[in-house]
């Protein structure tokens, strides 16, 4: 069909007021048309034009050529020249003059063409015809101007190339790009259509359809092309207006301006003069935009890539191992195994592992063996200890033997040496690919599981306290290695086992997390009970004597036989805490003196026993201390304690458990001579003493202290001793209810204070104020709540123990008492008179 073409003349500079006008337009092309069409046409000269440019100077201003898309569907493609205006002004003037053709919507360009191959057409024209002129699109068969030179032009833009293609085709996307066109800025329109042109070539051709442009213009923010040329001049207004610009005619940008992998790629195919290769890239499945089926083509061809492509070429290969003949799966590996190839990375690594995974089997050993021989120097030297290994048999030939000669010293010198390796992966990548190698270790494996059982346990509480949950990182690797070598597993979980006593709650955190194999005939006792205590965890709560008992019959050893379970059990159940005494008491009957000193718990039963005598201090006011049967048993626990290890405990701790023990006499039996200065000493070689064990050593002393059949020398010893602790747990104890009422209802216990509390009335300055109070504040109630005849009785006692003259002073101090009682009687009844 015949296109219609519009020509238009736009005004000239300096003639204000004079707009353009349409000079021929074809038909089928409406005034509403007109009036969207006629800003495309317009344009504006660049600066410093001159009044009468000569023909040179008039052949280098713009030509824009322009493709765009209107508001009806329709498309115009059209070309503007610059022209002398030989008519009126001052002088001769320049002016354009725009041809274009108007495409209805859904035609196609003639020839199925796309716009910017018609941009050196020869049948575009400078001025209005009189008749009818070949359409500009209809251009003869075959390659088209356009093309031409388009190798060079881009080995030219070499450093823009790459970020001017990702630009260019995010501009193609089928949204539109919202009045932020891309903008290029060469000195010529000429090099703004062969970036166009290397889109068209580059972009598939629904994207390349999509690029509406303008190889020139003046005022990009306003356009409405998704493409926009720039000259040099106008670049910083279009930068000060946010648009995307790229100067391509000055220093190149640093790092190739993107981080575009697949237009990197692309620019690299240009670079090698190879467009061919878009077309055959297309052809491969994947994305459009995809950079493995460009790289994996690029690769084949024998372009050298970056390793991010390299990387995107290898993972596109792994997904899709089917997609490639034997040919060319041959040049890909040739091509990223190449000895000449020294910037790889970890991520091209870990897809060349995933992509010998997904050949094996598919391609001859010979083919893959190379990717083998990649990966298992990587494996070694590189470090990376993700990578994917192949299996023992990638190897066939010579191949195998020499990747194992030239990497088995150095396998066994980092296995040796005792500073290393670092980490756990990377002794288990190590020990893999000797395996793999089939280097021998046998040696070396003491030492190495020697350092590898700690560093799993640190590295997995590191690990865990960073947050992190579920398996370790290392954890798969560690598990396949396990599986696939016998020796390592059980010379590992020898060292796991011998290591849990030392620290078994971290070896079962770590058992929580990683399930090693060991249902086998090892005996592992020590890492049974860690594997075994997150269950009696939870099914017997907080019953932990019970816990203990389930998680000691995992270990299928008896303590008398394996002492060191007594410790795993312990640490497992109690960890940080210590034992009440009940449990403690268990523990020790459990096993003779021999097992806990061998397996060092004795300390968990002495914390215990200390334990409980601080858990609950005594208060003031409370009946005679406290005497609660935890402190009994802690007492009666701390004198068996001394017994059974009599060369173990030492120090503060040995003072504590004296303390607990005399505590147990003073209550119980008959202590030693020298009690009070036995319980300072105590005290001081148990210092810092918990306060509730010193207190509680104080009361059961003045306990014993205050009772009927106390010894004299005792008593005399503490009263003299004039230690002002002491004296005030008496004086405390003395105030209690259970001595106010013994005072209350025996007399004879009353006369035994009576004489106590007024024998030493010079005993040192804390002794004589604290029994003179307690004559008054104590005695003096309680005497004065007795019978006559109980008052009778304690002066009986009184002069029966002590002398005449002691019963005529307890006369004198109860009639003080009776006299000040008359008296306040006295007084009252006259106040009532």
């Amino acid at each position: 069909m015949s296109l219609a073409q519009v020509h238009y003349t736009s005004a000239a500079p300096g003639d204000e007021g004079t707009a353009g006008r349409f000079t021929a337009v074809g038909p089928g092309v409406s005034g509403a048309l007109l009036a969207e069409i006629e800003p495309l046409l317009r344009h504006e000269l660049p600066d410093g034009v001159a009044d009468r440019p000569s023909d040179g100077e008039l052949r280098s201003l713009p030509q824009p050529f322009t493709y765009a898309a209107l508001s009806d569907g329709s498309r115009l493609v059209s070309r503007s020249a610059p022209v002398r205006d030989t008519a009126g002004g001052a002088g001769p003037g320049v002016r354009f003059h725009a041809h274009a053709v108007h495409l209805p919507p859904g035609v196609p360009l003639p020839g199925d063409r796309l716009p910017v191959e018609a941009w050196r057409s020869p049948h575009w024209v400078t001025v209005t015809p009189d008749g009818a002129i070949p359409d500009p699109l209809a251009l003869p068969p075959g390659p088209t101007a356009v093309s031409e030179g388009l190798d060079d032009f881009a080995v030219s833009r070499g450093p823009w190339l790459a970020a001017v293609l990702a630009d260019l085709r995010r501009a193609s996307g089928p949204k539109e790009p919202g009045g932020r066109p891309v903008v290029l800025v060469e000195r010529q329109c000429a090099d703004v259509a062969r970036w166009l042109g290397l889109a068209s070539v580059t972009l598939p051709r629904e994207c390349a359809e999509r690029l509406t442009f303008t190889t020139y213009t003046r005022r990009p923010g306003s356009s409405a092309m998704r493409v926009v040329g720039m000259l040099p001049e106008d670049a910083e207004a279009a930068r000060a207006a946010g648009l995307r610009v790229h100067v391509c005619t000055g220093q190149a940008p640093p790092g190739g301006g993107t981080d575009d992998v697949w237009a990197t790629t692309a620019a690299r195919v240009w670079r090698s003069r190879s467009p061919e290769l878009f077309r055959e890239a297309r052809e491969l499945p994947g994305e459009p935009f995809a950079a493995g089926p460009l790289a994996v083509t690029a690769l084949c061809a024998g372009i050298a890539l970056g390793p991010d492509g390299r990387a995107a070429a290898t993972r596109w290969a792994a997904d899709r191992p089917y997609a490639l003949d034997a040919k060319r799966t041959g040049q890909l590996v040739e091509a990223l195994t190449s000895p000449g190839i020294d910037d790889r990375t970890g991520p091209e690594f870990d897809a060349a592992g995933r992509l010998f995974g997904a050949l094996e089997g598919r391609c001859p050993a010979s083919v893959t063996a190379p990717l083998a021989a990649m990966l298992v120097t990587e494996a070694v030297r590189g470090g990376n200890g993700s990578l994917e290994l192949p299996h023992r048999d990638a190897f066939v030939g010579p191949e195998g033997a020499e990747v194992a000669e030239r990497l088995a010293p150095e396998i066994l010198t980092e296995l040796g040496d005792r500073a290393g390796p670092r980490s756990v992966a990377r002794t288990v990548q190590l020990l893999r690919v000797a395996r793999l190698l089939g280097v021998d270790g046998t040696d070396a494996l003491p030492g190495v599981v020697d350092r590898l059982a700690p560093a799993l346990l640190a590295e997995a509480e590191e690990e865990s306290g960073a947050g992190a949950e579920g398996l370790p990182g290392f954890a798969p690797a560690l598990l396949e290695l396990l599986d696939e070598q016998f020796e390592v597993r059980t010379a590992l979980l020898g060292a796991l086992d011998r290591l849990a006593p030392e620290d078994p709650g971290a070896v079962a955190r770590f058992l929580e997390r990683v399930a090693l194999p060991f249902t086998g005939t090892q005996a592992l006792p020590h890492l049974r009970m860690c594997a075994e205590v997150p269950g009696a965890m939870a099914t017997l709560g907080g019953d932990r004597a019970a816990v203990w008992h389930r998680v000691l019959r995992a270990a299928g050893l008896s303590p008398f036989a394996e002492p060191l379970v007594l410790r795993t059990a312990v640490g497992l159940v109690w960890e940080d805490r210590a034992p009440t005494v009940e449990e403690a008491r268990l523990l020790l009957d459990a096993a003779t003196s021999d097992a806990h000193r061998a397996a060092g718990t004795w300390a968990r039963l002495v914390d215990a026993a200390l334990g409980a005598s601080a858990a609950e201090p005594p208060a003031t006011g409370t009946p005679v201390g406290p005497s609660p049967a935890s402190t009994d048993e802690a007492a009666a626990l701390a004198h068996d304690l001394l017994r059974g290890f009599p060369g173990e405990i030492g120090g503060r701790e040995r003072a504590g458990l004296l303390l607990l023990d005399l505590v147990r006499e003073l209550r119980t039996g008959a202590p030693e001579p020298g009690w009070a200065e036995t319980v300072r000493t105590l005290c001081a070689q148990a210092d810092p003493v918990e306060p509730a064990l010193r207190e509680r050593a104080h009361t059961a002393l003045v306990e014993r202290l205050l009772a009927p059949d106390r010894p004299g020398a005792e008593l005399y010893d503490f009263v003299h001793g004039d230690d002002a602790e002491l004296i005030a747990a008496y004086d405390r104890t003395a105030r209690t209810e259970t001595v106010r009422t013994r005072l209350r209802t025996q007399p004879a216990y009353a006369a035994d204070c009576f004489t106590v509390w007024t024998a030493h009335p010079h005993a040192g300055r804390t002794w004589p104020p604290v029994a003179a109070a307690l004559l008054d504040e104590v005695l003096r109630p309680a005497v004065r709540a007795m019978s006559a005849e109980d008052v009778a009785e304690v002066e009986a006692t009184v002069g029966r123990t002590g002398s005449s003259g002691r019963a005529d002073a307890f006369r004198t101090w109860n009639r003080v008492s009776t006299l000040g009682r008359l008296g306040r009687r006295i007084a009252g009844r006259v106040r009532r008179g």
